[in-house]
């Protein structure tokens, strides 16, 4: 196996050693298992497979970067589930399939009455003189529609305004004024299609997206649409019967997915995917990660929610109310059917176990990936699989544990609050806030309030359930003192119950002690 020192700076500058393994791949292009064995991070191109045996065969694998845009080629779901980040450079070759984008709609065949520079071009060449037949119409005052409003989406509709076209477009993740800001009226699909002269489309295969493909095969087929240009294939390279048929088809254009096929584009995602390494390097200086962002999680939204200095405390708290939340409800295992929901008034159904998260306050209104790290606090401890925040919704998803938030904007303070209803343990609620010292504070539990200032969370608090506020805390006192623990503190909330949250200075498990109840 051949192995070569990367001696790019910008990869070596935190100290991590980089190498480029040109004998990894099989006739397949799918990764040697013991080639990535030796190895935390890897970075492929297109061709390169990486399957769900390559991420099993790896117990240091903890980033796969992609360097492009599209991850068909890597098992998102069974990095997902080993907690391995996929990343992508969603910005790399933008600039690149736009202009392709635009060189094909000038290039589509002369049906459509486009100026068909290359087909007149190779007539020439063959002798002829064909002005006539080449005669075309202008691209200026016609209607382009442009489906997916994304980094593509935008440049394209941009460089055809210089054409003197009127863009209209769709995207249900882009607000008419968003559309509005690069001159795009954003209209809905059936207002759409009456106007559009020419219609491009930048959006991933899903289901919702599959069924506009299908309608533009079968208008194309019945002469409503005059033309296409294709550049991207579910199968790469095509061999279906009915996708070679059309390629061949004299109206259509279709090129080998040359979007990113550019010297510019492909250094730009290999940069852009080489910087977002640097960023989530834990040994990363801090001037070198504040020139680099990450942009292109594909499996974990949270991560780089967990990347902005303002979200970590937030973070700790989810995760420490999390905790708390499975020691109520006496640990979480698979099949309890827990929900988190982000409501402001818990269902009314009663299920097995049910947990509402409800998030208030306006600035959190965009927090939505707190669930997962409540998920990562419940689950602590409860798995097998290396739980962390890229798997924790996976691994929650195993269980039976359902996900939902709701985000109250009606209550200007800020808090966070958890519902746990399960049917054997009964109904818990947890409410936390983080303060001015960016600390994870708890509030409340059920209808017991720590008073206004609450208490820090964190390790070494015990938890505990009395009835009576002085005989239960001077045996919960006693019992500690016994198992040789040194208290620093004691906070007491008191309602239906009365709870007890005790921090000792020693890291030991939470007591049992006679007639209270420990957590």
């Amino acid at each position: 196996m051949a192995h070569v020192q990367d001696t790019n700076p910008d990869l070596t500058v935190i100290g991590n050693p980089v190498s480029h393994e040109s004998d990894a791949l099989d006739g397949g292009k799918t990764i040697c298992l013991y080639f990535v064995q030796n190895y935390d991070g890897l970075i492929v191109r297109s061709d390169t497979k990486v399957t769900g045996d390559v991420i099993a065969a790896s117990s240091t694998l903890r980033v796969v970067g992609r360097a492009g845009t599209g991850v068909d080629n890597i098992d998102i779901d069974a990095a997902t589930r080993k907690g391995v980040i996929v990343l992508n450079a969603p910005g790399g070759n933008s600039i690149s399939a736009c202009e392709l984008t635009c060189a094909l709609i000038a290039n589509l065949a002369s049906d459509l009455l486009f100026r068909n520079v290359a087909s007149a071009c190779q007539s020439l060449r063959e002798g002829r003189w064909d002005r006539k037949l080449y005669t075309g119409s202008e691209l200026h005052g016609k209607t382009l529609a442009v489906l997916g409003l994304g980094r593509i989406g935008r440049e394209v509709a941009t460089r055809m305004q210089a054409y003197g076209m009127r863009t209209i477009g769709f995207d249900p993740m882009v607000t008419a004024e968003g559309a509005k800001s690069f001159n795009v009226e954003k209209l809905e699909l059936e207002e759409i299609w009456p106007l559009a002269d020419y219609i491009t489309v930048h959006t991933p295969l899903i289901p919702q997206t599959k069924m506009c493909f299908i309608m533009y095969f079968i208008t194309f087929q019945d002469g409503r649409c005059g033309g296409a240009a294709l550049d991207v294939f579910v199968e790469e390279p095509p061999k279906h019967p009915v996708t070679l048929e059309l390629i061949q088809h004299p109206k259509v254009v279709a090129t080998p997915h040359l979007g990113a096929s550019t010297d510019e584009a492909q250094q730009r995602v290999a940069v852009e995917i080489a910087e977002q390494f640097i960023a989530l390097a834990s040994n990363c200086r801090p001037e070198d990660r504040a020139k680099y962002q990450v942009t292109g999680v594909v499996n974990a939204p949270v991560l780089a929610a967990a990347m902005v200095p303002s979200n970590a405390p937030w973070i700790s708290l989810a995760k420490e109310i999390g905790r708390l939340m499975a020691k109520m409800i006496q640990g979480v295992i698979p099949a309890t059917q827990i929900d988190i929901k982000t409501t402001a008034i818990p269902p009314v159904e009663y299920g097995a176990n049910r947990v509402v998260l409800v998030e208030t306050g306006r600035e959190l209104e965009s927090m939505k990936f707190l669930s997962t790290a409540v998920l990562a606090g419940m689950l602590t401890g409860h798995t097998k699989n290396g739980l962390n925040l890229i798997n924790a919704p996976a691994l929650a998803k195993e269980a039976g544990i359902q996900v939902s938030l709701k985000h109250d904007s009606s209550k200007e303070s800020q808090f966070m609050e958890v519902t746990v209803k399960h049917a054997k343990m009964g109904s818990h609620s947890a409410r936390g806030t983080v303060r001015a010292d960016e600390l994870p504070y708890l509030l409340s539990i059920n209808d017991a309030t720590f008073g206004q200032s609450g208490i820090v969370l964190g390790n070494n608090a015990h938890l505990f359930q009395g009835q009576d506020h002085n005989t239960n805390l001077a045996s919960i006192v006693s019992g500690l003192a016994a198992q040789g623990a040194t208290i620093t503190s004691v906070a007491v909330a008191t309602g239906k119950n009365t709870w007890f949250v005790v921090r000792t200075a020693e890291t030991m498990q939470t007591p049992v002690i006679p007639g209270v109840v420990s957590f």
